[in-house]
């Protein structure tokens, strides 16, 4: 952490706008991270590839906000908490978010941000999907010799009158069901879901699509996949061991396997 002094940081500028961090006083903001996510978001090239991977099919002449700074000021939002599209209302006036998104004037409104993320197709998802894949092969010099993905589903609350909401007995709530896979702590796929399906019933066909860019980009790496019982299915087994692909996945218990251990 820097040490407090009278020296102001620099942040370079946004138009006339100059932007530092200084300890003297002034307006106060309690976002203020949001341009060293920036400096992330600048060197990945995640936002700006994204928004590369949407396309724009909107009417130039009626465009006042990018799909690059939708996308920035939306992913920005979230990783600070603003969970809401709603929040954008009020965010949208915040100095250090118009900075960090690259504007000096008010930034998208909710119901902007709102036809952004209902336009979105599986399409999208899948070209999002490839960006995310590409971060991730990008981020290792060389392959590895093992890459364990960690396969999961989580629950979404729901509240009110929501769209595919069903009630999960497990989870005691009316939720959304959507499936994670991760590599360590890089998130290489996330597919929404309702909660009245097999979360296994998809997992297949995920990993074999995750499968091709990565074999791609690493012949010779072992590929694990690490999942709970939930996903023991015997479809799901006899594919991943007739594409290579070695799994740790465990067994949901029940009296013929306790008899079995007991005995062993």
């Amino acid at each position: 952490m820097p040490k407090c002094t009278d020296e102001a940081i620099e942040f370079g500028r946004v138009g006339r706008r100059i932007v530092q961090a200084a300890f003297d006083g002034g307006d106060i903001v309690s976002d203020g991270g949001v341009l060293l996510l920036k400096r992330v978001d600048e060197r990945l090239g995640l936002t700006r590839a994204a928004a590369l991977a949407l396309g724009d099919e909107r009417r130039s002449a009626s465009v006042e906000h990018s799909v690059h700074s939708l996308l920035a000021q939306r992913i920005y939002g979230l990783c600070l908490g603003w969970s809401d599209v709603c929040d954008h209302n009020v965010l949208r006036n915040d100095l250090v978010m118009q900075t960090a998104v690259g504007r000096a004037e008010p930034l998208a409104s909710a119901p902007t941000l709102s036809r952004l993320e209902t336009r979105a197709t599986p399409q999208h998802a899948a070209a999002l999907h490839e960006v995310l894949m590409q971060q991730f092969i990008a981020g290792h010099a060389k392959a590895p010799k093992e890459l364990v993905l960690d396969v999961d589903a989580t629950h979404v609350p729901l509240h009110g009158e929501q769209e595919r909401g069903h009630f999960h007995a497990y989870y005691d709530n009316y939720c959304y069901l959507p499936l994670y896979v991760f590599a360590g702590q890089d998130l290489l796929a996330c597919v929404l879901r309702p909660s009245d399906r097999d979360p296994a019933s998809v997992v297949s066909a995920l990993i074999k699509r995750l499968l091709v860019p990565l074999r791609r980009a690493g012949p010779k790496t072992k590929i694990v996949v690490r999942a709970d019982s939930g996903f023991c299915r015997p479809r799901v087994l006899q594919r991943l061991e007739r594409w290579g692909v070695s799994y740790i996945i465990g067994l949901q218990k029940n009296s013929r396997l306790k008899q079995q251990v007991e005995l062993a």
